[in-house]
Protein backbone atom coordinates (compact mmCIF):
# COMPACT_ATOMS: atom_id res chain seq x y z
CA UNK A 1 0.00 0.00 0.00
CA UNK A 2 1.50 3.04 -0.77
CA UNK A 3 0.69 6.42 0.76
CA UNK A 4 -0.33 8.10 -2.25
CA UNK A 5 -3.72 5.62 -2.42
CA UNK A 6 -6.83 7.10 -2.37
CA UNK A 7 -9.94 6.55 -4.31
CA UNK A 8 -11.82 10.09 -5.96
CA UNK A 9 -14.73 10.80 -8.17
CA UNK A 10 -15.13 13.90 -10.20
CA UNK A 11 -17.93 15.11 -11.87
CA UNK A 12 -20.08 11.70 -11.56
CA UNK A 13 -23.28 11.71 -13.16
CA UNK A 14 -25.22 8.69 -13.67
CA UNK A 15 -28.70 8.44 -15.60
CA UNK A 16 -30.88 5.28 -15.86
CA UNK A 17 -32.93 5.26 -19.18
CA UNK A 18 -32.12 8.88 -19.52
CA UNK A 19 -33.22 9.63 -16.02
CA UNK A 20 -30.19 11.76 -13.80
CA UNK A 21 -29.86 10.08 -10.80
CA UNK A 22 -26.37 11.38 -9.89
CA UNK A 23 -25.45 14.55 -11.09
CA UNK A 24 -21.67 15.75 -11.04
CA UNK A 25 -20.34 14.17 -7.69
CA UNK A 26 -16.78 14.79 -6.44
CA UNK A 27 -14.99 14.01 -3.81
CA UNK A 28 -11.89 12.42 -2.55
CA UNK A 29 -10.80 10.21 0.31
CA UNK A 30 -7.50 9.03 0.80
CA UNK A 31 -5.99 6.16 2.95
CA UNK A 32 -6.72 5.53 6.19
CA UNK A 33 -9.35 8.64 6.49
CA UNK A 34 -12.94 7.93 7.27
CA UNK A 35 -15.86 9.90 4.39
CA UNK A 36 -19.49 9.89 5.75
CA UNK A 37 -21.92 10.00 2.90
CA UNK A 38 -25.04 10.97 4.66
CA UNK A 39 -28.68 12.08 3.26
CA UNK A 40 -32.15 10.60 2.62
CA UNK A 41 -33.24 7.46 1.02
CA UNK A 42 -33.31 8.43 -2.74
CA UNK A 43 -30.52 11.20 -2.60
CA UNK A 44 -28.07 9.01 -4.57
CA UNK A 45 -25.62 7.56 -1.43
CA UNK A 46 -26.12 3.96 -2.86
CA UNK A 47 -26.04 4.79 -6.51
CA UNK A 48 -22.68 6.62 -5.47
CA UNK A 49 -21.42 3.46 -3.71
CA UNK A 50 -22.71 1.21 -6.73
CA UNK A 51 -20.60 3.55 -9.16
CA UNK A 52 -17.24 3.25 -7.06
CA UNK A 53 -18.09 -0.93 -7.46
CA UNK A 54 -18.90 -0.84 -10.88
CA UNK A 55 -22.17 -2.76 -10.04
CA UNK A 56 -24.59 0.12 -11.72
CA UNK A 57 -27.85 -1.58 -13.02
CA UNK A 58 -28.70 -2.34 -16.72
CA UNK A 59 -29.49 0.66 -18.61
CA UNK A 60 -27.01 3.09 -16.50
CA UNK A 61 -24.53 5.00 -18.36
CA UNK A 62 -22.16 7.11 -16.55
CA UNK A 63 -20.17 10.38 -16.92
CA UNK A 64 -17.13 12.09 -15.61
CA UNK A 65 -13.97 9.49 -13.73
CA UNK A 66 -13.62 7.50 -10.77
CA UNK A 67 -10.43 6.66 -9.81
CA UNK A 68 -8.32 4.07 -7.09
CA UNK A 69 -5.11 5.27 -6.91
CA UNK A 70 -3.79 5.95 -10.16
CA UNK A 71 -6.23 3.39 -11.62
CA UNK A 72 -9.37 4.49 -13.91
CA UNK A 73 -12.42 2.73 -12.96
CA UNK A 74 -14.63 3.54 -15.72
CA UNK A 75 -12.15 2.52 -18.10
CA UNK A 76 -12.60 -0.91 -16.74
CA UNK A 77 -13.69 -3.83 -18.34
CA UNK A 78 -15.51 -5.97 -16.21
CA UNK A 79 -13.24 -8.78 -16.66
CA UNK A 80 -11.11 -5.60 -14.85
CA UNK A 81 -13.43 -4.68 -12.22
CA UNK A 82 -12.84 -8.78 -10.98
CA UNK A 83 -9.36 -7.47 -9.80
CA UNK A 84 -10.49 -4.67 -8.32
CA UNK A 85 -13.81 -5.99 -6.01
CA UNK A 86 -12.36 -7.40 -2.69
CA UNK A 87 -8.91 -6.98 -3.74
CA UNK A 88 -8.71 -2.44 -4.01
CA UNK A 89 -12.52 -2.37 -2.69
CA UNK A 90 -14.52 -4.22 -0.33
CA UNK A 91 -18.30 -3.73 0.47
CA UNK A 92 -20.07 -4.07 3.51
CA UNK A 93 -23.96 -4.22 3.09
CA UNK A 94 -27.10 -3.36 5.17
CA UNK A 95 -28.61 -6.38 5.87
CA UNK A 96 -26.40 -9.10 6.80
CA UNK A 97 -29.25 -11.94 6.11
CA UNK A 98 -29.50 -11.26 2.72
CA UNK A 99 -25.82 -10.40 2.19
CA UNK A 100 -24.95 -13.81 3.55
CA UNK A 101 -26.19 -17.67 1.71
CA UNK A 102 -28.10 -19.29 4.31
CA UNK A 103 -26.96 -22.39 2.89
CA UNK A 104 -22.93 -22.10 3.21
CA UNK A 105 -20.87 -21.98 5.75
CA UNK A 106 -19.76 -18.72 7.05
CA UNK A 107 -16.16 -20.11 6.38
CA UNK A 108 -16.25 -20.75 3.20
CA UNK A 109 -18.48 -17.79 1.89
CA UNK A 110 -15.18 -15.45 4.09
CA UNK A 111 -13.01 -18.09 1.94
CA UNK A 112 -15.20 -17.74 -1.07
CA UNK A 113 -13.55 -14.72 -2.93
CA UNK A 114 -9.71 -16.30 -1.93
CA UNK A 115 -11.16 -19.72 -3.57
CA UNK A 116 -12.26 -18.39 -7.05
CA UNK A 117 -9.07 -16.80 -7.88
CA UNK A 118 -7.22 -20.17 -7.40
CA UNK A 119 -6.58 -20.40 -3.38
CA UNK A 120 -5.86 -23.48 -2.24
CA UNK A 121 -8.27 -24.72 0.22
CA UNK A 122 -6.50 -25.06 3.20
CA UNK A 123 -4.24 -21.93 2.50
CA UNK A 124 -8.19 -20.21 2.16
CA UNK A 125 -9.39 -21.48 5.22
CA UNK A 126 -6.48 -19.65 6.99
CA UNK A 127 -7.18 -16.61 5.83
CA UNK A 128 -11.03 -17.04 6.59
CA UNK A 129 -10.05 -17.80 10.27
CA UNK A 130 -7.64 -15.14 10.59
CA UNK A 131 -10.15 -12.07 8.91
CA UNK A 132 -12.87 -13.77 11.60
CA UNK A 133 -10.53 -14.04 14.38
CA UNK A 134 -9.56 -9.54 13.21
CA UNK A 135 -13.50 -9.40 13.39
CA UNK A 136 -14.17 -10.49 16.75
CA UNK A 137 -15.67 -14.05 15.77
CA UNK A 138 -12.47 -15.89 17.17
CA UNK A 139 -14.67 -18.32 19.39
CA UNK A 140 -17.10 -19.13 16.39
CA UNK A 141 -16.04 -22.49 13.94
CA UNK A 142 -15.67 -21.55 10.76
CA UNK A 143 -18.54 -24.44 10.15
CA UNK A 144 -21.58 -22.30 11.68
CA UNK A 145 -23.80 -21.28 9.31
CA UNK A 146 -25.61 -17.74 9.17
CA UNK A 147 -28.97 -18.64 11.10
CA UNK A 148 -26.84 -20.00 14.06
CA UNK A 149 -25.23 -16.37 14.84
CA UNK A 150 -26.78 -13.18 16.18
CA UNK A 151 -27.46 -10.09 14.21
CA UNK A 152 -24.39 -8.75 15.14
CA UNK A 153 -22.01 -11.91 14.55
CA UNK A 154 -23.58 -12.00 10.99
CA UNK A 155 -22.57 -8.42 9.95
CA UNK A 156 -19.10 -9.04 11.45
CA UNK A 157 -19.59 -12.20 9.00
CA UNK A 158 -19.54 -9.79 6.27
CA UNK A 159 -16.82 -7.22 7.57
CA UNK A 160 -15.00 -10.29 7.67
CA UNK A 161 -16.01 -11.26 3.99
CA UNK A 162 -15.13 -7.49 2.51
CA UNK A 163 -11.39 -7.56 4.02
CA UNK A 164 -10.40 -11.17 3.51
CA UNK A 165 -8.27 -9.78 0.82
CA UNK A 166 -7.03 -6.72 2.51
CA UNK A 167 -8.63 -4.04 0.62
CA UNK A 168 -7.34 -0.45 0.66
CA UNK A 169 -11.22 0.62 0.66
CA UNK A 170 -14.05 -0.28 2.63
CA UNK A 171 -17.40 0.83 1.36
CA UNK A 172 -20.23 0.29 4.57
CA UNK A 173 -23.79 0.93 3.35
CA UNK A 174 -25.69 1.52 6.44
CA UNK A 175 -23.65 -1.26 8.16
CA UNK A 176 -25.88 -0.69 11.32
CA UNK A 177 -29.33 0.66 10.51
CA UNK A 178 -30.80 -2.98 12.31
CA UNK A 179 -28.58 -2.98 15.42
CA UNK A 180 -29.41 -2.17 18.62
CA UNK A 181 -27.23 0.53 20.36
CA UNK A 182 -24.29 -1.85 22.28
CA UNK A 183 -24.12 -3.82 19.32
CA UNK A 184 -24.03 -0.55 16.94
CA UNK A 185 -21.08 0.77 19.40
CA UNK A 186 -19.04 -2.60 18.75
CA UNK A 187 -19.40 -2.60 15.10
CA UNK A 188 -18.55 1.06 14.39
CA UNK A 189 -15.59 0.33 16.89
CA UNK A 190 -14.86 -2.91 14.54
CA UNK A 191 -14.48 -0.43 11.37
CA UNK A 192 -12.95 2.49 13.06
CA UNK A 193 -10.34 -0.17 14.33
CA UNK A 194 -9.37 -1.33 10.66
CA UNK A 195 -8.95 2.00 9.48
CA UNK A 196 -6.49 2.74 12.20
CA UNK A 197 -5.04 -0.48 12.35
CA UNK A 198 -4.78 -1.82 8.44
CA UNK A 199 -4.45 1.55 6.78
CA UNK A 200 -7.96 1.08 5.28
CA UNK A 201 -10.25 4.09 3.50
CA UNK A 202 -13.57 3.60 4.64
CA UNK A 203 -16.89 5.47 3.25
CA UNK A 204 -19.48 5.41 5.43
CA UNK A 205 -23.05 5.43 3.93
CA UNK A 206 -25.53 6.48 6.18
CA UNK A 207 -28.51 8.61 7.62
CA UNK A 208 -27.82 8.39 11.24
CA UNK A 209 -25.88 12.02 11.81
CA UNK A 210 -25.26 10.75 15.16
CA UNK A 211 -22.77 7.97 13.71
CA UNK A 212 -21.21 10.32 11.20
CA UNK A 213 -20.09 12.93 14.08
CA UNK A 214 -18.66 9.97 16.01
CA UNK A 215 -16.85 8.38 13.24
CA UNK A 216 -16.06 10.51 10.07
CA UNK A 217 -13.21 12.68 9.36
CA UNK A 218 -15.26 14.13 6.26
CA UNK A 219 -18.73 14.58 5.60
CA UNK A 220 -20.61 14.59 2.26
CA UNK A 221 -24.08 15.68 2.49
CA UNK A 222 -25.95 14.26 -0.61
CA UNK A 223 -29.40 15.50 -2.07
CA UNK A 224 -31.22 14.77 -4.99
CA UNK A 225 -28.38 12.52 -6.54
CA UNK A 226 -25.83 15.84 -6.24
CA UNK A 227 -23.47 17.03 -3.00
CA UNK A 228 -24.51 19.99 -1.08
CA UNK A 229 -21.95 20.29 0.94
CA UNK A 230 -18.81 18.90 2.37
CA UNK A 231 -15.82 19.39 4.56
CA UNK A 232 -14.07 18.60 7.73
CA UNK A 233 -17.09 16.57 9.63
CA UNK A 234 -16.38 19.16 13.01
CA UNK A 235 -17.01 22.41 10.00
CA UNK A 236 -19.80 20.89 8.35
CA UNK A 237 -21.92 20.35 11.53
CA UNK A 238 -21.07 23.54 12.98
CA UNK A 239 -21.57 25.66 10.05
CA UNK A 240 -24.36 23.49 8.45
CA UNK A 241 -24.32 25.99 5.28
CA UNK A 242 -27.02 24.24 3.05
CA UNK A 243 -30.82 24.53 4.17
CA UNK A 244 -31.02 21.01 3.60
CA UNK A 245 -28.08 19.94 6.13
CA UNK A 246 -29.93 22.33 8.88
CA UNK A 247 -32.59 20.40 8.39
CA UNK A 248 -31.08 17.14 9.00
CA UNK A 249 -29.69 18.31 11.77
CA UNK A 250 -32.72 19.52 13.01
CA UNK A 251 -34.70 16.35 12.79
CA UNK A 252 -32.13 13.86 13.77
CA UNK A 253 -32.04 16.25 17.20
CA UNK A 254 -35.64 15.68 18.46
CA UNK A 255 -36.72 18.09 21.81
CA UNK A 256 -36.89 15.30 25.13
CA UNK A 257 -40.98 15.13 25.23
CA UNK A 258 -41.81 17.78 28.54
CA UNK A 259 -43.42 16.13 31.09
CA UNK A 260 -47.52 15.68 30.52
CA UNK A 261 -50.11 14.87 33.43
CA UNK A 262 -51.33 11.63 32.56
CA UNK A 263 -54.34 10.31 34.62
CA UNK A 264 -52.63 7.41 36.30
CA UNK A 265 -56.31 5.38 37.47
CA UNK A 266 -56.90 4.34 34.15
CA UNK A 267 -54.99 1.51 32.86
CA UNK A 268 -55.88 0.06 29.58
CA UNK A 269 -53.16 -2.59 29.70
CA UNK A 270 -51.42 -4.53 32.32
CA UNK A 271 -49.27 -7.36 32.88
CA UNK A 272 -48.39 -8.59 36.11
CA UNK A 273 -45.59 -11.47 36.55
CA UNK A 274 -45.93 -12.48 33.34
CA UNK A 275 -43.33 -15.43 32.05
CA UNK A 276 -42.24 -17.47 29.15
CA UNK A 277 -40.18 -19.77 28.66
CA UNK A 278 -39.25 -21.53 25.00
CA UNK A 279 -38.19 -25.37 27.78
CA UNK A 280 -35.43 -24.11 29.59
CA UNK A 281 -35.05 -21.13 28.45
CA UNK A 282 -36.98 -18.08 30.34
CA UNK A 283 -37.62 -15.24 27.64
CA UNK A 284 -39.50 -13.03 30.38
CA UNK A 285 -39.21 -13.29 33.39
CA UNK A 286 -41.65 -11.89 36.02
CA UNK A 287 -42.04 -8.56 33.89
CA UNK A 288 -44.95 -6.06 35.60
CA UNK A 289 -46.29 -3.66 32.85
CA UNK A 290 -49.00 -0.85 33.14
CA UNK A 291 -49.80 1.39 30.55
CA UNK A 292 -52.17 4.34 31.67
CA UNK A 293 -54.88 5.71 28.68
CA UNK A 294 -53.23 8.85 26.83
CA UNK A 295 -50.06 7.49 27.90
CA UNK A 296 -46.61 6.51 25.50
CA UNK A 297 -44.44 4.01 27.35
CA UNK A 298 -41.35 3.01 25.94
CA UNK A 299 -39.67 -0.85 26.51
CA UNK A 300 -36.22 -0.64 25.75
CA UNK A 301 -33.19 -2.94 25.22
CA UNK A 302 -31.23 -4.78 23.33
CA UNK A 303 -31.43 -7.75 20.84
CA UNK A 304 -32.25 -11.24 23.07
CA UNK A 305 -33.47 -9.20 25.89
CA UNK A 306 -37.02 -10.64 25.60
CA UNK A 307 -38.63 -7.43 24.17
CA UNK A 308 -40.20 -9.10 21.18
CA UNK A 309 -41.30 -12.20 23.23
CA UNK A 310 -43.12 -9.81 25.67
CA UNK A 311 -44.85 -7.89 22.82
CA UNK A 312 -46.31 -11.29 21.41
CA UNK A 313 -47.25 -12.08 24.66
CA UNK A 314 -49.34 -8.57 25.35
CA UNK A 315 -50.41 -9.08 21.97
CA UNK A 316 -51.51 -12.31 22.52
CA UNK A 317 -49.78 -14.31 19.75
CA UNK A 318 -48.07 -16.52 22.14
CA UNK A 319 -48.98 -18.35 25.68
CA UNK A 320 -47.32 -17.27 28.99
CA UNK A 321 -46.38 -19.99 31.52
CA UNK A 322 -47.21 -17.42 34.51
CA UNK A 323 -48.79 -14.26 35.32
CA UNK A 324 -51.44 -12.32 34.05
CA UNK A 325 -52.42 -10.36 31.74
CA UNK A 326 -55.75 -7.61 30.84
CA UNK A 327 -56.56 -5.28 28.25
CA UNK A 328 -59.11 -2.56 29.38
CA UNK A 329 -60.47 -4.35 32.90
CA UNK A 330 -60.73 -7.76 30.95
CA UNK A 331 -58.59 -10.88 30.38
CA UNK A 332 -55.89 -10.29 27.84
CA UNK A 333 -53.31 -12.28 26.01
CA UNK A 334 -54.10 -15.26 24.20
CA UNK A 335 -57.75 -15.16 26.45
CA UNK A 336 -58.55 -12.19 24.50
CA UNK A 337 -61.94 -12.22 22.37
CA UNK A 338 -61.79 -11.80 18.50
CA UNK A 339 -63.82 -7.63 20.06
CA UNK A 340 -61.00 -7.33 22.78
CA UNK A 341 -58.16 -8.11 20.16
CA UNK A 342 -59.89 -5.06 18.12
CA UNK A 343 -58.85 -3.00 20.62
CA UNK A 344 -55.44 -3.67 20.84
CA UNK A 345 -53.37 -2.95 17.42
CA UNK A 346 -49.58 -2.93 16.39
CA UNK A 347 -47.82 -1.03 13.83
CA UNK A 348 -44.47 -3.10 12.62
CA UNK A 349 -41.13 -2.23 11.63
CA UNK A 350 -41.26 -3.37 7.97
CA UNK A 351 -44.39 -1.46 6.46
CA UNK A 352 -43.59 -3.25 3.05
CA UNK A 353 -42.74 -6.96 4.81
CA UNK A 354 -46.47 -6.51 6.50
CA UNK A 355 -48.47 -5.66 3.77
CA UNK A 356 -49.14 -7.53 0.34
CA UNK A 357 -48.83 -6.10 -2.17
CA UNK A 358 -51.46 -7.44 -4.33
CA UNK A 359 -53.72 -5.78 -2.25
CA UNK A 360 -55.30 -2.51 -2.72
CA UNK A 361 -54.63 0.38 0.41
CA UNK A 362 -58.28 -0.22 0.75
CA UNK A 363 -58.34 -3.54 1.41
CA UNK A 364 -55.04 -3.29 3.57
CA UNK A 365 -56.25 -0.77 6.25
CA UNK A 366 -59.79 -2.57 6.24
CA UNK A 367 -57.90 -6.06 7.11
CA UNK A 368 -58.62 -5.64 10.91
CA UNK A 369 -62.42 -5.41 10.37
CA UNK A 370 -61.96 -9.64 10.17
CA UNK A 371 -61.92 -8.74 13.82
CA UNK A 372 -65.46 -7.06 14.11
CA UNK A 373 -66.82 -7.99 10.83
CA UNK A 374 -66.82 -5.76 8.46
CA UNK A 375 -69.23 -2.19 8.32
CA UNK A 376 -71.41 -1.33 5.55
CA UNK A 377 -69.64 1.91 5.98
CA UNK A 378 -65.98 -0.04 5.47
CA UNK A 379 -64.84 2.79 2.67
CA UNK A 380 -65.88 5.84 4.45
CA UNK A 381 -63.94 4.36 7.85
CA UNK A 382 -61.15 3.46 5.62
CA UNK A 383 -61.00 7.14 3.86
CA UNK A 384 -61.56 8.87 7.68
CA UNK A 385 -58.35 6.68 8.53
CA UNK A 386 -56.15 7.21 6.05
CA UNK A 387 -57.63 11.15 6.34
CA UNK A 388 -56.40 11.06 10.00
CA UNK A 389 -52.83 10.30 8.81
CA UNK A 390 -52.68 12.90 6.68
CA UNK A 391 -53.64 10.92 3.02
CA UNK A 392 -55.86 11.32 0.54
CA UNK A 393 -59.00 8.91 -0.31
CA UNK A 394 -57.23 8.64 -3.77
CA UNK A 395 -54.31 6.10 -1.61
CA UNK A 396 -57.60 4.18 -1.27
CA UNK A 397 -57.10 2.38 -4.97
CA UNK A 398 -53.40 2.41 -5.23
CA UNK A 399 -50.70 -0.37 -4.09
CA UNK A 400 -48.20 -0.46 -1.57
CA UNK A 401 -45.60 0.23 -3.96
CA UNK A 402 -46.60 3.21 -5.05
CA UNK A 403 -46.09 4.83 -1.96
CA UNK A 404 -42.84 5.90 -0.76
CA UNK A 405 -41.17 4.86 3.02
CA UNK A 406 -42.92 7.43 4.96
CA UNK A 407 -46.15 6.92 3.45
CA UNK A 408 -46.09 3.43 3.54
CA UNK A 409 -45.87 3.89 7.74
CA UNK A 410 -48.98 6.15 7.61
CA UNK A 411 -50.83 3.66 5.47
CA UNK A 412 -49.77 0.93 8.42
CA UNK A 413 -50.99 3.39 10.80
CA UNK A 414 -53.85 4.04 9.46
CA UNK A 415 -54.68 0.33 9.21
CA UNK A 416 -54.03 -0.05 13.52
CA UNK A 417 -56.81 3.06 13.50
CA UNK A 418 -59.42 1.86 11.14
CA UNK A 419 -60.69 -0.37 14.65
CA UNK A 420 -60.27 2.61 16.60
CA UNK A 421 -57.79 0.63 19.37
CA UNK A 422 -57.49 1.95 23.01
CA UNK A 423 -53.62 0.85 22.78
CA UNK A 424 -51.35 0.69 19.85
CA UNK A 425 -47.70 -1.20 19.62
CA UNK A 426 -45.57 0.12 17.84
CA UNK A 427 -42.41 -2.43 16.80
CA UNK A 428 -39.44 -0.21 15.92
CA UNK A 429 -42.05 1.61 13.81
CA UNK A 430 -39.84 4.44 13.00
CA UNK A 431 -36.17 2.91 13.00
CA UNK A 432 -36.25 2.30 9.33
CA UNK A 433 -37.29 5.56 8.28
CA UNK A 434 -34.95 8.50 7.47
CA UNK A 435 -34.53 11.26 10.00
CA UNK A 436 -37.05 14.24 8.50
CA UNK A 437 -39.30 11.41 7.60
CA UNK A 438 -38.72 9.84 11.24
CA UNK A 439 -39.33 13.52 12.38
CA UNK A 440 -42.98 13.43 10.38
CA UNK A 441 -44.08 10.45 11.87
CA UNK A 442 -43.33 11.51 15.31
CA UNK A 443 -45.40 14.66 15.19
CA UNK A 444 -48.28 12.48 13.30
CA UNK A 445 -48.40 9.91 16.44
CA UNK A 446 -48.44 12.71 18.88
CA UNK A 447 -51.18 14.61 17.04
CA UNK A 448 -53.24 11.53 17.08
CA UNK A 449 -52.80 10.56 20.70
CA UNK A 450 -53.62 13.72 21.44
CA UNK A 451 -56.67 13.78 19.31
CA UNK A 452 -57.55 10.26 19.70
CA UNK A 453 -57.02 9.48 23.21
CA UNK A 454 -54.44 6.52 22.19
CA UNK A 455 -52.07 4.65 24.57
CA UNK A 456 -48.99 3.86 23.15
CA UNK A 457 -46.52 0.94 23.91
CA UNK A 458 -43.25 1.92 21.78
CA UNK A 459 -40.93 -0.93 21.37
CA UNK A 460 -37.30 0.77 20.27
CA UNK A 461 -33.66 0.45 19.81
CA UNK A 462 -33.42 3.82 19.02
CA UNK A 463 -33.06 5.77 22.94
CA UNK A 464 -33.54 8.91 21.05
CA UNK A 465 -37.02 8.39 19.84
CA UNK A 466 -37.84 6.91 23.03
CA UNK A 467 -36.90 10.26 24.88
CA UNK A 468 -38.68 12.17 22.19
CA UNK A 469 -42.61 10.46 22.50
CA UNK A 470 -42.59 8.57 25.75
CA UNK A 471 -43.88 9.25 28.83
CA UNK A 472 -42.10 6.46 31.03
CA UNK A 473 -39.54 3.84 30.12
CA UNK A 474 -38.94 0.38 31.01
CA UNK A 475 -35.46 -1.19 30.43
CA UNK A 476 -35.37 -4.66 29.79
CA UNK A 477 -32.66 -7.12 29.90
CA UNK A 478 -32.20 -11.04 30.22
CA UNK A 479 -35.89 -11.43 30.87
CA UNK A 480 -36.25 -8.77 33.22
CA UNK A 481 -37.23 -5.27 33.72
CA UNK A 482 -33.91 -3.78 35.12
CA UNK A 483 -35.19 0.04 35.26
CA UNK A 484 -38.29 1.95 35.17
CA UNK A 485 -39.15 5.79 35.76
CA UNK A 486 -40.18 8.87 33.78
CA UNK A 487 -38.23 9.32 30.63
CA UNK A 488 -36.33 12.54 31.35
CA UNK A 489 -35.64 11.02 34.82
CA UNK A 490 -34.25 7.68 33.56
CA UNK A 491 -31.81 9.49 30.74
CA UNK A 492 -30.70 12.24 33.28
CA UNK A 493 -30.23 9.92 36.03
CA UNK A 494 -29.83 6.04 35.40
CA UNK A 495 -29.76 4.06 38.17
CA UNK A 496 -28.95 0.53 36.67
CA UNK A 497 -25.29 -0.19 34.96
CA UNK A 498 -26.85 -1.51 31.96
CA UNK A 499 -28.99 1.71 31.46
CA UNK A 500 -25.98 3.87 31.95
CA UNK A 501 -24.37 1.15 29.27
CA UNK A 502 -26.78 1.88 26.67
CA UNK A 503 -27.38 6.01 27.10
CA UNK A 504 -23.29 5.63 26.89
CA UNK A 505 -23.37 3.38 23.25
CA UNK A 506 -25.79 5.52 21.64
CA UNK A 507 -24.73 7.48 18.94
CA UNK A 508 -24.81 11.58 19.18
CA UNK A 509 -23.41 14.64 17.92
CA UNK A 510 -20.81 16.41 20.20
CA UNK A 511 -22.83 19.39 22.10
CA UNK A 512 -19.79 21.61 20.81
CA UNK A 513 -20.72 20.84 17.52
CA UNK A 514 -24.25 22.02 17.24
CA UNK A 515 -24.77 25.52 15.89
Amino acid sequence: MTAAWSLAARDLSVAIHGTPILRGVSFALPQGRILGLVGESGSGKSMTALACMGLLPRGAAATGTITAGPRDLTALSERGWLDVRGAEIGMIFQEPTTALNPVHTIGAQVAEGLRLRGTPRADANAVARDRLDRVGLSRVPLDRYPHELSGGQRQRVCIAMAIARRPRLLIADEPTTALDVTTQATILDLLRGLVADEGMALLLITHDLGVVAGMADDVAVMKDGAIVEAGPAPDVFRTAAHPYTRDLLAASRPAPRAPRAVPRDEPVLTARDVIRRYGALTAVDGVDLTLHRGESLGLVGESGCGKSTLTRALLGLEPVQGGAITLCGRPGGTAMTRADRARLSVVFQDPYGSFDPRWTVARLVAEPFHLTGRPRDWRDRVAASLDAVGLERDAMDRYPHQFSGGQRQRIAIARALVTEPDVVVLDEAVSALDVRVRARVLALLDDLQDRLGLSYLFISHDLTVVRAICDRVLVMRAGRIVERGGTEAVFARPRHDYTRALIAAAPRIPAEWVP
